[in-house]
């Protein structure tokens, strides 16, 4: 039998593809969630598969991948069930060993996702250290609602918008890296 100690080794040197989770809080799920108490509730596609889909925890481990994904990236709020494992499990058959960096955080605007800003800081930090165990796929980013409360965030969300997706694609050094973004 593996020891905890023995499995985080093994993990830690799997080459995995590697997957952003980013935005606010449909991205770090509120599936589930009903008056700040998730109902522990996993649907069939969202089940772990410890061997298949791992995930960067806050400390920068790598842990078998189950919901809630961000329970330790967006703490100050409930998380439950959001797209991160269903997606890595309808992934992981094509292109292996598949590895979750999750960090969204609910309620954000994207000027806090702006290069320089803490969220946007911490997402790269956390990416490049996922980098060193595989490699990075792509970003799937779920925000905007945040956006939408006056006229002229909405008007600039294109803009602020294209230049995330340049500043990433600079920073982590992948000029082609696709972003998954859901609208």
């Amino acid at each position: 039998m593996e020891t905890g100690k023995n499995s985080t080794q093994e993990h830690s040197q799997t080459k995995k593809n590697i997957f952003i989770l980013s935005g606010q809080s449909n991205m770090a799920g509120r599936g589930g969630v009903r008056n700040h108490h998730w109902d522990a509730a996993v649907p069939p596609e969202c089940l772990p598969d410890p061997s298949s889909v791992l995930r960067l925890d806050a400390h920068l481990h790598w842990q078998p991948a189950r919901e809630p994904l961000h329970a330790d990236i967006d703490a100050k709020k409930t998380c439950g069930v959001g797209p991160g494992m269903s997606f890595a499990n309808a992934v992981k058959e094509r292109v292996g060993v598949v590895g979750l960096v999750p960090c969204a955080v609910g309620g954000t605007a994207i000027k806090e996702w702006a290069r320089g800003e803490h969220l946007y800081q911490s997402m790269v930090r956390r990416a490049k250290a996922a980098a060193g165990h595989g490699e990075i796929k792509a970003v799937l980013w779920y925000q905007g609602e945040s956006d939408t409360s006056s006229q002229h965030d909405a008007e600039a969300y294109k803009v602020n918008m294209e230049r995330l997706i340049h500043n990433v694609r600079l920073d982590l050094h992948s000029p082609s890296l696709p972003i998954i973004q859901v609208s």
